[in-house]
């Protein structure tokens, strides 16, 4: 294996681990509010009470003796996603995209598991299997996405979403994640997820990497990355931008959604956002955020005016 070279790293503004941790996580994210972020369904209703668009929430399940309603809870909904409140990575979301001939549950792959399935996966979740720290948490159930026909083809199995980095109420880079089949309809880059860097300009593909190495085309639906455009590209980067307020966090990732009826709506938060994307974008982080460390941050403009200096200053 090859070791990339540090001062190579360097001149290109690459923003690596420990500088994150230290510089910008550490300095500039208040622990008291990480659970704003760290607990999705905290995230989600403060998102609604400010008015931020949101996946519709079907209903919360807080303990095993509530399981049993399961059932009934969804006996009106063929499409839906299950998450743990406190997951992280990806890990133990189950989407649902349909129902069998005796009422099993179909996943985005194809597999379908009946109700004792269903049973014993929110038990996991509730127990804490897939939270941070492995403390006992609760299933959120929320509306299945259905993301616009101007993607077809660039995801595979699943609903792909835009990952905005957020600096202190500025955008400063963005990527799609594209779920394929090795991620399992998942938009985890760790899981085969493929990102494709996004222009904060034009909202238009620059590359797109698959764990870490530069790819042309989605390795299932054979779809060339170059031609991708994420439409409503404006309104994207100002959901993202308007999280900063309600977050208080200085450093995070933003995840939007593009539904084909509700348009963009934020996903999750991620007070611990990974550094892949300067791969997909081919860009260091690190000059842009100095960038915006030498603005006067302490009385910040609206995010209308933030998202319009990100896109001047950050032009490529």
């Amino acid at each position: 294996m090859r070791l990339a070279n540090p001062f190579r790293l360097r001149q290109a503004g690459t923003l690596c681990m420990n500088a994150r941790n230290h510089a910008f996580i550490h300095a500039y994210n208040p622990r008291e509010f990480y659970p704003r972020v760290d607990d999705k369904l905290r995230t989600k209703l403060l998102a609604r009470r400010i008015g931020l668009a949101v996946p519709r929430l079907i209903g919360v399940v807080r303990c095993n003796r509530q399981i049993r309603d399961v059932p009934a809870l969804l006996k009106d909904e063929t499409e839906f996603v299950i998450k743990p409140a406190n997951g992280s990575g990806g890990k133990g979301i189950l989407v649902i995209v349909g129902r069998g001939e005796k009422g099993e549950y179909v996943k985005s792959n194809g597999e379908t598991f009946d109700d004792a399935e269903m049973f014993r996966h929110v038990s996991n979740m509730l127990s804490g299997l897939y939270s941070l720290g492995g403390q006992p948490d609760c299933a959120m159930i929320e509306q299945y996405v259905h993301f616009t026909s101007a993607f077809e083809g660039y995801s595979h199995q699943g609903v792909p979403d835009v990952r905005v980095i957020v600096f202190l109420g500025y955008p400063v880079m963005a990527m799609m994640r594209c779920s394929t089949a090795d991620s399992d309809g998942k938009a985890n880059l760790h899981q085969g997820a493929v990102g494709v860097g996004i222009d904060l300009v034009t909202g238009r593909a620059r590359q797109a990497v698959q764990y870490n190495r530069l790819v042309a085309r989605h390795p299932d639906t054979g779809r060339v990355f170059a031609g991708l455009a994420v439409p409503e590209w404006d309104r994207h980067l100002l959901l993202a931008t308007r999280c900063y307020e309600m977050t208080r966090l200085g450093y995070f990732g933003a995840d939007v959604v593009l539904d084909r009826d509700h348009g963009p709506m934020i996903l999750e938060l991620n007070a611990r956002p990974g550094l892949a994307i300067q791969i997909a974008n081919g860009v260091g982080l690190l000059p842009r955020l100095k960038r915006i460390e030498q603005l006067d941050n302490e009385f910040p403009p609206p995010p209308e005016q933030r998202v319009a200096f990100a896109k001047s200053a950050f032009a490529t």
